[in-house]
């Protein structure tokens, strides 16, 4: 005998969806202690809720969730990608215009790489880029010291096993010698940690350069260091399915003078925006 599903959704994603921390984020602040639905504290994600229910997070009530939003970062070197740093080093979420709300980054790039970064105000969209199942395309402009030849760059293409950690293939072209270093673009579909730059180590090749120039369809463009540019909805709804919920707060815009931009998105070569 099967048991009715309770209605509502389940705490944790509510969370999510009001840009106050993503689901796993949420999950660890429910065990800790700082959430409570109806005036009491719950130590459990396993509760589903609903509307009508008062959901408190940190002494703070979870309104109606804001308007699913994403964004397009180019992420410059000596930034990492955490909220907070335990060495103090600077933060993307230092750098980002004043007028941002609180956003999550898909993802990451190391202190030392830098190009595209995702950032939303939306769970559900962080965890649909993310997911392994998704595959996404993420493309690398990599640059190496030496002279690789095409068939030294072969074993990627087939997929490397590295300290018993199995990579996936790769798609790699060597464009060109730029004297003591050679430009590779690089395609990958997983996000493992410092993933291309250990692939290049194990073929003997030193990356000293790592640019993201896109995300699935998402590109880089001519998006400067440090600047941030804003995807309309339409966008969103095209490439991901979504689209803001009825009930959802108008997006604010940024203050003028803040370093972010908003372009049209460009058309591919299919005649369809990114």
């Amino acid at each position: 005998m099967t048991q009715n599903t309770p209605p509502g959704d389940r705490i944790a994603k509510v969370i999510a969806r009001a840009g106050i921390a993503s689901r796993r984020e949420a999950e660890q602040l429910i065990l800790q202690g700082r959430v409570s639905v109806n005036g009491k504290t719950i130590n459990s994600p396993a509760l589903n809720v609903t509307a009508s229910d008062k959901v408190v997070v940190n002494g703070k009530v979870v309104g109606t969730p804001d308007e699913p939003r994403l964004w397009l970062y180019h992420k410059p070197v000596g930034l990492v990608t955490t909220t907070k740093d335990e060495q103090g080093r600077p933060t993307i979420f230092d750098k980002l215009p004043e007028d941002m709300p609180r956003v999550m980054s898909v993802g990451r790039l190391d202190l030392n790489s830098e190009g595209l970064l995702l950032l939303t105000n939306d769970g559900g969209i962080k965890r649909k880029l993310e997911l392994p199942s998704t595959g996404w395309l993420r493309k690398y402009r990599v640059r190496v010291k030496g002279s690789p030849t095409d068939d030294q760059l072969e074993p990627l293409r087939k997929g490397v096993v590295i300290d018993g950690e199995r990579f996936q293939p790769m798609t790699v072209t060597l464009d060109r010698q730029q004297g003591a270093n050679a430009w590779l673009t690089v395609g990958l579909r997983e996000g493992k940690n410092r993933e291309v730059r250990r692939a290049m180590a194990d073929l003997g090749l030193t990356v000293n350069r790592l640019i993201r120039i896109s995300y699935g369809p998402f590109q880089l463009g001519q998006l400067k260091p440090g600047e941030v540019e804003e995807l309309r909805r339409k966008v969103l709804r095209d490439q991901l399915g979504l689209d803001a919920p009825s009930d959802a707060k108008p997006a604010k815009p940024l203050k003028q003078g803040a370093k972010a931009v908003r372009r049209k998105p460009r058309p591919n070569k299919a005649g369809k925006t990114p």
